[in-house]
């Protein structure tokens, strides 16, 4: 991880009292990230820092290593860590990541996949090896019941207002620059109030209506317009 910039999101963030949902990955191996970025020799301590001071902790994948090309049941992106792979080696890597987690004493209670793409198979495999019932990801108007999972929607990569109940903003500390920073602080600044805590976000009944259907089809509309 690009320490610095990670210093410089947390300390965003601890200014005003804001708690996110942050992804860990239990054994980082892609290329990407490890040979980029240096390793971090306190980031498990750093990450129960998190956990005490009220980020909620989600099972980030497994290794963040593509080894599909498909998308899923939320076709973000042609890649994947888990969709296209069989119930039994999903299994493997769920139980792995979240054991491994669970060893550093981290409580992972949210699963968002690398690349935001899963599938059927993944859903399984949480269901068999973890307690998560909490998935952030997917277009949608506000948080909803499905397939036994409560779905957080996740529907944008930079801070902006959305005319949606609920939206998360994915955002990726190593590969922000200077000008995102100061960006993200002005946005937080001037709408501290709109943001929530994400451990207030608990499992729903609520199902799938007619506008979460329509912000789903715009949604990938609108990425298939832009390839």
């Amino acid at each position: 991880m690009d320490i610095a910039k990670w210093s410089r999101m947390q300390q965003i963030l601890n200014n005003y009292n804001i708690k996110p949902l942050v992804g860990v990955i239990p054994c980082n191996k892609d290329p990407m990230l490890c040979e980029k970025f240096p390793e971090d020799p306190e980031f498990w301590k750093l990450a129960l820092q998190w956990q005490e001071s009220g980020w909620r902790i989600a099972l980030h994948g497994y290794e963040h290593i593509y080894t599909s090309e498909f998308g899923g049941i939320n076709p973000v992106h042609s890649k994947s860590e888990f969709a296209g792979h069989t119930l039994e080696e999903q299994r493997r890597k769920i139980r792995s990541g979240y054991f491994a987690l669970k060893e550093k004493e981290l409580v992972p209670t949210v699963f968002f996949a690398p690349s935001h793409t899963f599938d059927e198979n993944t859903l399984e495999a949480l269901r068999l090896e973890t307690n998560i019932r909490l998935v952030s990801d997917t277009a949608a108007n506000n948080v909803y019941c499905e397939k036994g999972f409560t779905f957080i929607p996740q529907q944008s990569g930079r801070v902006r207002i959305l005319p949606f109940a609920l939206t998360t903003i994915c955002l990726h500390p190593n590969f922000t620059s200077e000008n995102e920073f100061r960006e993200i602080e002005a946005f937080i600044r001037k709408n501290i109030e709109k943001f929530i805590d994400p451990n207030t976000i608990t499992e729903t009944t609520r199902r799938k209506n007619i506008i979460d259907m329509m912000v789903e089809e715009l949604y990938f509309l609108k990425r298939k317009l832009r390839k």
